[in-house]
């Protein structure tokens, strides 16, 4: 996968109007994360990605290895993201599941077991909650309610939506005898 490949998962993914928002939502991701983790992780977790991307976890970070738990991670995705939290929060988890897919499983666990993931300790289980839902696709799936919805769905949904207004605009227009 190239940098364009990749920015257009993410924008696609999270559904951002422009290129500048998505590769601003990456690199808050995974600069914050190239903070958290050792240099030699970073490195690994690095090496199968584009180029443009890896440099976010290696050459932007001058100080890897930092200590902080998944709630100031948060805090500084949003603040470099120029984003609220829980906007900050979601973008992180879902960057992190493509960037899953797109390194050997071995790195993706050497990422996890630098980040502890217990209630107790620093909560970072959270940054997975995507990837533990089965990825992208299927956590979309979870919430929603279905997949990839094709054109004609939505279609009926909004016919659905429609039939429904008419019967309760029917059953207030009987219940006012007009």
């Amino acid at each position: 996968m190239n940098f364009d490949e990749f920015t257009g998962q993410v924008q696609h993914r999270l559904e951002l109007p422009g290129t500048g928002e998505t590769v601003r939502a990456i690199r808050a991701t995974l600069m914050t994360l190239g903070q958290r983790i050792p240099e030699g992780a970073a490195e690994d977790l690095a090496a199968s990605l584009p180029m443009e991307i890896r440099w976010y976890l290696t050459g932007a970070v001058h100080d890897h290895g930092q200590r902080f738990d998944w709630t100031e991670f948060v805090s500084r995705v949003s603040e470099i993201e120029q984003t609220d939290p829980s906007t900050a929060a979601y973008h992180a988890r879902v960057v992190i599941d493509l960037v899953r897919t797109q390194v050997p499983l071995s790195d993706f666990q050497q990422l996890r077991d630098q980040l502890p993931e217990s209630r107790d300790d620093e909560n970072w289980r959270k940054l997975f909650e995507v990837v533990d839902a089965g990825g992208w696709g299927d956590a979309e799936e979870a919430q929603t309610g279905g997949g990839p919805q094709s054109k004609s769905e939505p279609e009926s949904e909004q016919d659905h939506e429609v039939e429904s207004a008419k019967a309760i605009e029917s059953k207030s227009t009987s219940a006012d005898g007009t």
